[in-house]
């Protein structure tokens, strides 16, 4: 009771069971923070008040939008996807199914890999998340792509003291062809893929299986209209050549592909369309004596990337 009492007087000085709270206030407390951390110092108003415009300011012009996310469907599709290195989020696997080969090796690279969720979910469910097809168990959610704005492909090669060498194509539909094009600019040391946000070929699944992996270090950039990306390029200096089966010039004696350039590529069939085409500083056509009409995308753009790599070394 006596000690009770004594905790409740209103006497002053240390009070039992202070925890020798009055000698830690005696301490130091260390070297007086800046100006700009100390509540209310006119420095530390002026860094909040610049804090909070850079979250209201609009995000920067260095982001082309992202893809939507996709699903593969299917043992072996889901197998191939994960061996070549596609991004994925999560692997879904049906309750109770049959566990062959395939299935066993989803689930090892998988659990390789890391950092990929894995789900069980009954047959019914998977069927509404593929629209009913033919699943087989086995479903592989992708992640939505981001793009680069088509500045930050010729932003990357100053900032590296090199010449922008880019390829940008034009109608091209089919995503194996656009994954072709991002193995040969990384093949050929060059900065990107440019694409056009409507009818055209985005980073599909299959597009990153055609590229073998060089998607992850090769970026590609979408741009709303491509004539006005190549003209704001030409505006930087950058040369813009388009290939046409009845171009003036040769690839061989196109001295500018040594220099700052986008090669634009059409599509297999309609080449390049009319606005791209008279956008375009030079037409230049490959040579083909074996009397092939046209070459896919992928291969006319390795061909052209290989003649302005060999000029720039």
């Amino acid at each position: 009771m006596a000690a009770n009492n004594r905790r409740m007087s209103g006497k002053k000085g240390a009070q039992v069971g202070s925890g020798g709270q009055r000698r830690r206030g005696l301490e130091g407390k260390g070297p007086t923070p800046p100006a700009e951390m100390r509540k209310g110092h006119k420095k530390n108003r002026v860094a909040n008040a610049k804090a909070k415009q850079a979250v209201r300011r609009p995000t920067p012009r260095g982001r082309g939008g992202k893809g939507t996310s996709e699903m593969v469907v299917g043992r072996n599709p889901v197998v191939e996807a994960l061996r070549e290195g596609v991004p994925a989020v999560t692997l879904y696997v049906q309750q109770f199914i049959d566990n062959d080969e395939r299935v066993r090796e989803a689930l090892q690279l998988v659990a390789d890999r890391g950092g990929v969720h894995l789900m069980e979910a009954p047959r019914p469910e998977l069927d509404r998340m593929t629209n009913g097809l033919n699943h087989q168990g086995l479903v592989l959610q992708v992640p939505p792509y981001e793009y680069a704005h088509p500045e930050d492909l010729a932003n990357a090669a100053y900032d590296e003291g090199q010449d922008p060498l880019v390829v940008a194509l034009d109608g091209v539909t089919d995503p194996r062809n656009l994954g072709a094009v991002v193995r040969s600019v990384s093949a050929f040391g060059g900065h990107g893929v440019l694409v056009p946000e409507r009818r055209a070929a985005g980073m599909t699944a299959g597009a990153w299986k055609t590229s073998a992996g060089t998607a992850a270090r090769t970026p590609v950039a979408r741009c709303t209209n491509l004539t006005r990306a190549l003209e704001a390029y030409k505006k930087q200096g950058i040369v813009v050549v388009g290939l046409a089966a009845d171009g003036e010039h040769e690839i061989g004696d196109l001295e500018a592909l040594g220099g700052p350039v986008a090669i634009v590529v059409g599509s297999e069939g309609k080449g390049l369309s009319r606005l791209v085409g008279e956008t375009c500083d030079y037409r230049v056509r490959i040579p083909m004596p074996g009397g092939a009409e046209s070459l896919n995308a992928g291969v006319a753009a390795g061909i052209v990337l290989y003649e302005a790599a060999r000029r720039r070394v």
